[in-house]
């Protein structure tokens, strides 16, 4: 076995001055092994629960704006409702009540109309809106004539608003006002003249 040499003062003071400024190394501590085992997956961290009892981020903002289609006003009614009735006022036939001048200068079309009202190219509503209104304001304005004109119309019977005339003069608030409808000429089915009653004038 080989003698271990015992160092010399001179190289004993040159060894300590070299490893002087030497640091050593930090130790790494042992990992501990995992329980599954290697090549287990790590286990995910579990998701933060919700309490039902604390208000969340959103209910406390400022309620939303309502959005524009919900702030737009619906669509509008008309004055008038059109609901057809089994009522209707015959053409050319004259009603009890009407004296005999009235009658015979309705149907010679010599009592000619103080107003006329073209209801050609208006749909079914539109048309009766105008004619409601049409009729009041002529008994109002105590007018003894007045003309309408639906237009003949397609078909056998003529268009809707031919059909339906006959149908709007009878309803309850019109026919008061109505003391005959006739044709002005049996040649021209796409136009009536309609005798109105005079207003009751009030005694003072």
């Amino acid at each position: 076995m080989r003698r271990r040499r015992i160092l010399r003062e001179d190289e004993q003071a040159l060894w300590s001055s070299f490893v002087r400024d030497i640091t050593p190394l930090a130790r790494k501590s042992p990992r501990p092994p995992s329980e599954g085992g290697a090549g287990t997956a790590p286990v995910p961290a579990p998701a933060p629960t919700t309490d039902p009892d604390r208000p969340t981020a959103r209910s406390s903002t400022q309620p939303s704006t309502p959005s524009p289609a919900a702030a737009m006003p619906g669509p509008r009614v008309p004055g008038h409702t059109l609901v057809r009735t089994q009522a209707e006022i015959e053409i050319g036939r004259r009603r009890p009540g009407l004296d005999d001048t009235s009658w015979r200068a309705l149907v010679s079309g010599k009592l000619r109309p103080a107003r006329t009202l073209d209801l050609h190219g208006q749909n079914v509503q539109a048309a009766f809106s105008r004619l409601h209104a049409f009729l009041i304001q002529a008994r109002a304005d105590n007018l003894r004539c007045v003309e309408v004109i639906t237009g003949l119309g397609s078909g056998q019977r003529g268009g809707v608003l031919r059909r339906e005339l006959p149908f709007w003069l009878g309803r309850p608030d019109l026919r008061p006002l109505i003391l005959a409808v006739t044709h002005p000429h049996a040649a021209n089915q796409g136009s009536v003249r309609i005798l109105l009653r005079r207003a009751a004038h009030r005694k003072s």
